[in-house]
């Protein structure tokens, strides 16, 4: 993880590699972001794929130690689409942010019990 392989908008097509580096499954992690929403991550992992075990039978050791781990062949992504659903966030905007400066003879009762004296 680290390095970004696609920025973009949804809904999108991204083909992504199973397989890093020689005998080394990838993971990805896809970055949801959009205004007025929570930020949200979804985790794309690998597994063994079961046809890398079919080299037992087809394609011997060569496709089992040599063309499945260095093609990628020999992982599968966990989940082939993504469906997220992303929450409105609850935190404010900078538009919906305020100031209010009242004189203290027009402080409201309520915020009064909230001042501190300082000498």
């Amino acid at each position: 993880m680290g390095v970004e392989v696609y920025k973009g908008s949804t809904p999108a097509t991204v083909m992504l590699a199973s397989g890093s580096t020689y005998f080394k499954k990838e993971l990805y992690k896809i970055h949801f972001k959009m205004a007025g929403y929570d930020d949200h991550d979804a985790i794309v992992e690998c597994h063994v794929n079961g046809w890398y075990w079919g080299n037992l039978i087809f394609g011997g050791a060569i496709g089992m130690l040599i063309v499945d781990p260095a093609t990628g062949a020999m992982y599968a992504l966990d989940r082939e689409v993504i469906i997220e659903t992303m929450s409105k966030s609850t935190a404010s905007t900078t538009s919906e942010r305020k100031l209010n400066v009242y004189s203290l003879n027009d402080l409201p009762q309520e915020f009064r019990t909230h001042l501190i004296k300082i000498n």
